[in-house]
């Protein structure tokens, strides 16, 4: 996947927003400030957030790190060309999503929640 097709799927998730943060960061957030992607992070890398049972194996795979600032919130950082499949990668960007929309109260979360 192109940076490009990355912001158009990320965007394509409900209630999802991107805006410019710390530089040239666009991140990709939901219910106004909870993060779930970041693109350009630290130049041309991508990070999102990933299950905590899921972070240690993710980052012993080559090309994927735990994201600086991030990693204790279980994200992880890849450079392009990307380390995963355009499938796997959607499936995680998506994963990301709905971790972060199941963390908000449950008003929140209603037109939010997909079909796991």
């Amino acid at each position: 996947m192109t940076a490009a097709q990355i912001a158009e799927y990320c965007l394509s998730l409900p209630g999802a927003r991107e805006d410019l943060k710390w530089g040239e960061n666009r991140v990709f957030s939901i219910a106004d400030n909870k993060m779930f992607a970041i693109l350009d992070f630290l130049g041309n890398k991508l990070a999102f957030k990933v299950d905590k049972e899921l972070f240690l194996g993710f980052v012993d795979r080559p090309g994927i790190r735990p994201a600086p600032y991030l990693a204790r919130a279980y994200w992880i950082s890849m450079a392009p060309p990307w380390p995963l499949g355009d499938e796997e990668l959607r499936d995680l960007l998506r994963r990301s999503h709905q971790l972060v929309v199941r963390k908000l109260p449950k008003i929140r979360q209603v037109g939010l929640l997909l079909d796991q």
